[in-house]
């Protein structure tokens, strides 16, 4: 089983990762700006953007450059090529800290630098239990500020698991536990689960919210449900984004006022009856969008607050559910010039590994169904 150049898998593949960077870079520039002043600047934002600011946090963010969302999916999709199988969390715990620590380009910082330098705070921990503190992985996320910064780059466990959300969300849940506890993990568990589920043949918007729903647990599960049937009024992202955002407050941990976060009753603790915003948002604008590429991330980036994850996370799903043929190819040469790195290569070995495990996992059911057989043969 190998895969071709111009399969349907590649194909798929190269649209998750380009998708989710594309998301990640259109909503960037206007990270935390409300929607009323990204309406002041820019009217709607359907394409990569210039700053309007000129102070070393935002001058770079712009015109296509992506931020530590896109670095982290990239970090993980390497512990998963490094390792060339499945991850778990000891495994994890042990890929991803060189990779982190090694120093790479960062276009919206204009240089090279670790990435544990771009991270913040709820992300730098996964260095310090892991890499400085010893902490056994499975109990790496405990104690963290309970937030988005695992889910946000959980579509490479989805990747390695496409066509098979169950099994997605299940090691979303072992692997990820290193860095996120709560439902911060249970985001990232989901977003995992969406991303196979829009691998499979025949997938499609309600099959992604239907599977995303069996499997989801406790307040992220009435969030997304609160939030899907908001958006399934709506046809047009513009006219959806008000509606959202008071349909997911009563989930939502994070305040209003960004400079408050981490303050308040519920806010980054942990939480059976809680959600974060960012993954039942993603989801919510791939179905007013019905499953379109530039829609989704048009209406994620436009909602403003944490807009760069959202727009990545829909971009992701999208992508995959759509592939890489769907995507203006200007967005694609852009993410590749602007940030001075081809996924193509990723790509291509991500797919190759998909097609390895899938041997692999059907030479053991093969094999188990012989052992099976002999166990209902007559005594």
């Amino acid at each position: 089983m190998t895969p071709s150049d111009n399969s349907v898998l590649l194909d798929k593949v190269r649209g998750c990762l380009y998708g989710g960077a594309i998301g990640d870079a259109m909503g960037s520039p206007v990270e935390w700006y409300t929607p009323a002043q990204m309406r002041e600047l820019y009217g709607r934002i359907t394409d990569f953007v210039p700053p309007v600011e000129d102070n070393d946090l935002r001058r770079h963010r712009s015109e296509g450059r992506y931020t530590d969302d896109s670095h982290m999916v990239q970090a993980l999709s390497q512990a998963y090529l490094d390792e060339g199988g499945h991850l778990d969390a000891h495994s994890y715990a042990r890929r991803i800290i060189p990779i982190i620590l090694e120093p790479r380009w960062v276009s919206i910082l204009n240089r090279e630098m670790p990435l544990t330098e771009l991270l913040f705070y709820p992300e730098k921990w996964l260095y310090i239990r892991n890499g400085l503190a010893n902490a056994d992985p499975r109990l790496g996320g405990m104690g963290n500020m309970v937030n988005c910064g695992a889910a946000m780059y959980a579509s490479p466990i989805g990747i390695v698991n496409a066509g098979d959300p169950v099994s997605a969300y299940h090691e979303a849940v072992d692997v990820l536990g290193v860095q996120q506890y709560s439902f911060g993990l249970e985001a990232a568990a989901v977003m995992a689960t969406a991303v196979a589920e829009a691998f499979r043949p025949g997938a499609s918007v309600d099959s992604i919210i239907d599977v995303v729903l069996s499997l989801a647990k406790e307040g992220t599960r009435s969030a997304i449900e609160a939030v899907v049937e908001c958006a399934r009024r709506y046809d047009d992202w513009a006219d959806a984004i008000g509606p959202l955002r008071d349909a997911i407050r009563p989930w939502d941990g994070a305040p209003e006022d960004r400079s408050m976060r981490g303050m308040g009753d519920n806010a980054s603790r942990p939480s059976r009856e809680h959600s974060i915003e960012e993954t039942p948002i993603a989801l919510a604008f791939l179905v007013v969008a019905k499953g379109d590429f530039a829609a989704s991330i048009s209406g994620s980036t436009n909602y403003g607050r944490d807009n760069d994850t959202i727009a990545g996370m829909a971009g992701a799903i999208a992508g995959a559910l759509c592939g890489a043929s769907a995507i203006r190819q200007d967005w694609i040469a852009q993410i590749r010039s602007a940030n001075d790195l081809d996924l193509d290569p990723m790509a291509r070995e991500l797919t190759a590994l998909i097609c390895k495990l899938q041997r692999e996992q059907l030479e053991a059911a093969e094999a188990r169904e012989a052992d099976f057989a002999r166990l209902l043969a007559p005594n």
